[in-house]
C-alpha cells in the first residue's frame, strides 16, 4: 500500500491537532507541517494575560515546541518556512524557507489548509505611522506589546475594539497599571452576548475605572499614534494603541489556487471538511461552517471546534468517514472580577434569521443562599415557543456561570428541549449549587409559559408603555424603591395585593414587576385568577436596571427578603479593621465631612474610622481635612460604588500615650493652624465677564509675587470653566434647562453692566484687543501655566447640573473643606 504523503499548512489549534491524531492513526503516512512562524502550537487564548503578568513564565504559552513534537510524532516540522502557492494540477506546494530566502516546491497527496485568520487593519489615516499601535494574534505580537508596556513605561492606553481580546487586554493593562480607553463602535461590547446582558460588563468595567466609549470608531490616528480622533470628534491621548476589532480568514493560499470561497471570504468545506478540491482540507478559523443551531452558514473561530476539526480531518484522511456537524459557538471570558459565557444563538442572530422565539430572564445565585460566598448569575435563554428547542443561552456572574452555560451546551448537543431543563439531575451541595439549580429553574419558567401560566414583557417594552400609560405596578416592599425603580409606577407590595385588587382597573392590562421575576410571577397568578389580564416583567428590575443604572441615595445598601416576605435594608459595609465605620452615602458636601468630625469627636487617638461616601468630591476634601486637623488618611479607595477611606485620629503609626503629649484633643482643637499667610485663594460666584477677567488677573499677579493661588469657582461662576463644545453627557430634563440657560464657556459670559443683548462683552474684547490685553481665553491659559490652581465646587456642579466633562481639562473638583483648607493658609482671600 502506497505511503501517503499529507502536508499541512499552519500549526496551532487546527493543523497541530490534525498532525497528532494523524500519526496516532497512520504511523507510516509521511507528515510535514509548515509554519512560516517560529512557534507551531502555543496558547493564543492566554496571550493577554502574559502581558498582563497574570502568566508569568513565556513558556507556559507554548504548548508544543517543533523539537518535542517533531520527536513524539516523528514530524517532519518545517518553521519559518511560508507556502506561497498550491499547485493543483501538479498537486505541489511552493514553499518559501524564510531563514535562507530560498523557494522550493514540495509534493503531496493531501493537504490540510490551517491559515487561522489575520487581524483586520481598515485603511484609517494615520495608521501606518502610528508607532505605538499593535495587534495581538501570535507570540511575537505578545512579545512586541510586552516588551513596549516593560520598556516603555506606558501610563495609558486605549484599545479600540470591545471583543474577546479586546476586552481581555484592556483588563489585563488595567492591571499592569495603566489607565485604559475601550473604544468600540457597536453600542456594546461582547457581541455572542445581547445588549442588556453586556450593560452589566459596562457597568462592571466603568467601576473598574476603564473609560468606555460606545457608538463611536477611530477617524483618524495623530502625531504617531499619540493622539486619536474618534468619529464623534472626540480626543484620546495614550500611550500605546492595542487594535482589535476583529480577524478575518487567511484565504490568500486558497484563493489564489481558486477553491471555492464562502461568507466573508472563508474557505468553503464540505461537511467532511473537504473543500471544492477534494484533495485539499480546510480548518479552523479560516473556513465557513454551519450554524449548529440555525444551520446556515457562518464563520465562528473558536479553539474549541478547531481542535474537533483537526481530529475530524485526521480520520477523514485515512478513511474514517466524519461530518462536522457544525459549531454552536460556545464561549466564556473573564472581564475583571465577572465571567460571561454564551452558547447558540442570541437575539440579534435569531431576529436575523426571522427565527420564532421566546425570551426569559433569570437571577439565581450560585449556589445556596444561606452558605457563605454566594453571588448571582443573570442568565438568559431563548427558546422555539412550538417546538421548545433551545436556541442559546448567556449569563454573567462571578461564579457558576461557564458552568451553568456548559450544561446547557449539552442539552443542545443531545436535543433536549427547554422544558427538559427541569428534569435534569444535577449534583447538589450547598457549597456548589441549590436544590433546584438555576439550570433547572430555566425550565421551570418554560414549563410555566408553554402551559400559560404567565406572559412576560420585556426590558425594552418599558417605555412604550409608560408612553401609552399603561398600568405598571411593582409588587416589591417600599423600601426596595429607595434602590431605584421605574418611573409612573404604582406600588402595591405582593403581601398587599389581595386586600388591593379594587385599585386595579380590570378593564386594562396589569403589568408588574419585582426585583428579578419571582414575586412577580406570584403577582401575576394571583391577578389571572382575579380575572384579570395581566403580564410580568421577565427578569424583573434588576434587567431593566442594569441598562437603565438607578441613580439612588444608598448604592451601598443591598435588600435582603425573609422567608415570610419581611424586606429589609442591609447597609453594613465589608468588614476590615476599624473602630468606627459610618456611611454618608448619598449625603452632599459638607454632609460627608460633617459625619467625619462628629465620629472623630466621639473616639480615642490612634483608632480608626471607616467612612463610605458617594459625594465625588469627596476624596479630595478628605485629604483636606485630614491635612489641617492632625488626622492621618491611611487609605482611600474607589471600589466603583462609592469612596471608601481609612482615617485615623491623630497621627498614623504613634502609640495613643505618645499623641496625647504630641497633640491637642481634636475635640478642643480640631485644626492645625500654620503660621505663614503667603498664599492666596479667590471665590468666584459671579459668571460675568468682567468680573472673572478681573479674577484671573489678581490671580496671575499674586502667582507672579510667588503666592501659592487658588481660584475657587461655584455657582454662576462655574460657567467660566465651561467648554464651548463638550461630549454628550447623560442630565435630567432639570439639569438640561440649567444648560440651555446658562453661558458655555468664556465667549459666550455676559458682562454685568451694559450688556446691550451681547453686544457690552464684544465691544469690552474688542477695545482689550486695541490696548494689548489678553483675552479671558488667553488669561486662564497663562494662569494655568504659572501654577494657579483651578477647583470647581461639586456641590455646585450637582445642583447647577454641570458634569466634569463640561469643564476645560485642568479643573480639580472639590469642596468645602479643600477650599476652606487652601483659605486657612492664605494671607489674602478675595469673593467676586
Amino acid at each position: 500500500m502506497k505511503k501517503k504523503k499529507i502536508l499541512i499548512v499552519g500549526g496551532v489549534a487546527g493543523g497541530a491537532s490534525t498532525a497528532a491524531r494523524l500519526r496516532r492513526l497512520d504511523e507510516n503516512a509521511e507528515i510535514i507541517m509548515f509554519e512560516r512562524g517560529e512557534h507551531i502550537s502555543f496558547a493564543n487564548c492566554g496571550l493577554p494575560y502574559y502581558i498582563g503578568e497574570v502568566i508569568q513564565q513565556r513558556d507556559a504559552l507554548l504548548v508544543q515546541t517543533p523539537e518535542g513534537m517533531s520527536a513524539k510524532f516523528n514530524i517532519d516540522i518545517r518553521v519559518f518556512n511560508e507556502v506561497t502557492k498550491i499547485d493543483r494540477e501538479k498537486k505541489v506546494l511552493q514553499v518559501k524557507d524564510l531563514k535562507n530566502n530560498r523557494t522550493y516546491e514540495e509534493s503531496y497527496d493531501y493537504v490540510v489548509l490551517s491559515p487561522g485568520a489575520s487581524p483586520i487593519m481598515p485603511p484609517i489615516p494615520g495608521i501606518k505611522e502610528c508607532k505605538n499601535l499593535f495587534t495581538l494574534r501570535n507570540i511575537p505580537d505578545t512579545d512586541a506589546i510586552k516588551s513596549f508596556v516593560d520598556n516603555k513605561k506606558p501610563k495609558t492606553a486605549a484599545v479600540i475594539g470591545g471583543g474577546f481580546i479586546g476586552v481581555e487586554m484592556a483588563e489585563n493593562l488595567v492591571h499592569r497599571g495603566l489607565k485604559v480607553s475601550l473604544v468600540e463602535m457597536a453600542d456594546q461590547i461582547m457581541g455572542p452576548i445581547d445588549y442588556e446582558m453586556a450593560s452589566i460588563l459596562h457597568n462592571h468595567i466603568e467601576d473598574k475605572g476603564v473609560q468606555l466609549i460606545l457608538e463611536d470608531g477611530v477617524k483618524s490616528f495623530e502625531k504617531d499614534g499619540k493622539e486619536i480622533i474618534l468619529q464623534s470628534g472626540k480626543k484620546i491621548n495614550t500611550d500605546l494603541i492595542i487594535f482589535s476589532i476583529g480577524v478575518r480568514p487567511e484565504n490568500q493560499l486558497a484563493k489564489d489556487a481558486n477553491l471555492e470561497l464562502g461568507v466573508g471570504g472563508a474557505i468553503k468545506v464540505n461537511e467532511y471538511l473537504e473543500t471544492s478540491d477534494p484533495s485539499i482540507y480546510a480548518l479552523g478559523d479560516a473556513i465557513q461552517v454551519k450554524d449548529y443551531i440555525n444551520g446556515q452558514d457562518a464563520i465562528i473561530p473558536l479553539a474549541g471546534p478547531a481542535n474537533k476539526q483537526g481530529r475530524i480531518v485526521a480520520n477523514n484522511l485515512v478513511g474514517k468517514k466524519e461530518k462536522y456537524v457544525g459549531t454552536m459557538g460556545s464561549a466564556v471570558a473573564k472581564v475583571f472580577d465577572m465571567t460571561v459565557a454564551s452558547v447558540g444563538n442570541n437575539e440579534k442572530i435569531a431576529k436575523k434569521q426571522n427565527l420564532k422565539y421566546e425570551v426569559i430572564h433569570i437571577h439565581p445565585g450560585s449556589h445556596a443562599g444561606y452558605y457563605p460566598g454566594a453571588f448571582p448569575i443573570s442568565m438568559k435563554m431563548l427558546f422555539d415557543p412550538k417546538t421548545d428547542k433551545i436556541l442559546g443561552a448567556q449569563a454573567v456572574g462571578y461564579d457558576g456561570v461557564e458552568k451553568r452555560i456548559d450544561v446547557i451546551a449539552t442539552a443542545i448537543k443531545a436535543g433536549l428541549k427547554a422544558t427538559d431543563l427541569k428534569d435534569l439531575e444535577l449534583t447538589y451541595a450547598p457549597p456548589f449549587s441549590s436544590a433546584k439549580d438555576p439550570v433547572n429553574m430555566l425550565g421551570f419558567v418554560a414549563e410555566n409559559m408553554k402551559h400559560g401560566l404567565v406572559e412576560t414583557f420585556q426590558w425594552h417594552e418599558v417605555k412604550a408603555l409608560q408612553d401609552n400609560k399603561a398600568v405598571l405596578v411593582d409588587v416589591r416592599e417600599e423600601i426596595e424603591r429607595e434602590l431605584g425603580f421605574i418611573e409612573n409606577t404604582i406600588n402595591i407590595p405582593l403581601g398587599q395585593l389581595r386586600n388591593r385588587l379594587s385599585e386595579l382597573p380590570k378593564k386594562e392590562t396589569i403589568y408588574v414587576y419585582c426585583q428579578v421575576g419571582i414575586r412577580g410571577y406570584l403577582a401575576a397568578r394571583i391577578l389571572t385568577q382575579a380575572g384579570y389580564k395581566v403580564k410580568n416583567l421577565d427578569g424583573g428590575y434588576k434587567t431593566y436596571g442594569a441598562v437603565f443604572r438607578p441613580n439612588v441615595n444608598d448604592t451601598e445598601c443591598i435588600i435582603e427578603i425573609d422567608d415570610d416576605g419581611t424586606a429589609r435594608k442591609n447597609c453594613d459595609p465589608e468588614v476590615v479593621k476599624s473602630h468606627v465605620k459610618i456611611n454618608a452615602c448619598g449625603l452632599q458636601c459638607p454632609g460627608p465631612i460633617m459625619q467625619v468630625f462628629q465620629a472623630m469627636q466621639l473616639m480615642n487617638d490612634g483608632e480608626i474610622l471607616e467612612v463610605t461616601a458617594t459625594d465625588p468630591g469627596f476624596s479630595k476634601d478628605i485629604q483636606a481635612w485630614c491635612a489641617k486637623t492632625g488626622n492621618s488618611l491611611i487609605q482611600s479607595t474607589f471600589d466603583g460604588k462609592a469612596f471608601k477611606c481609612l482615617i485615623q485620629k491623630g497621627a498614623a503609626g504613634m502609640l495613643a500615650e505618645d499623641k496625647k503629649n504630641a497633640l491637642v484633643s481634636s475635640q478642643q482643637q480640631p485644626m492645625v493652624i500654620k503660621e505663614d499667610k503667603e498664599n492666596a485663594t479667590i471665590v468666584v460666584f459671579s459668571g460675568d465677564l468682567d468680573k472673572a477677567i478681573a479674577s484671573f488677573i489678581i490671580a496671575s499677579g499674586a502667582a507672579a509675587m510667588g503666592k501659592k493661588v487658588t481660584l475657587f469657582f461655584t455657582f454662576w461662576g462655574l460657567n467660566v470653566l465651561r467648554k464651548d463644545h463638550h461630549p454628550k453627557v447623560e442630565k435630567s430634563a432639570v439639569e438640561r434647562m440649567f444648560g440651555w440657560m446658562m453661558p458655555k464657556g468664556p465667549k459666550k459670559l455676559p458682562i454685568s453692566k451694559m450688556n446691550m443683548a451681547g453686544m457690552g462683552p464684544k465691544m469690552i474684547n474688542y477695545v482689550m484687543q486695541q490696548k494689548n490685553v489678553d483675552s479671558l481665553e488667553v488669561l486662564m491659559a497663562n494662569a494655568s501655566k504659572v501654577g494657579v490652581k483651578l477647583m470647581a465646587c461639586a456641590m455646585s456642579m450637582d445642583i447647577m447640573g454641570i458634569k466634569e466633562e463640561e469643564l476645560i481639562d485642568g479643573v480639580d473638583i472639590g469642596g468645602v473643606a479643600t477650599y476652606l483648607g487652601e483659605a486657612e493658609d492664605a494671607g489674602l482671600n478675595l469673593f467676586i
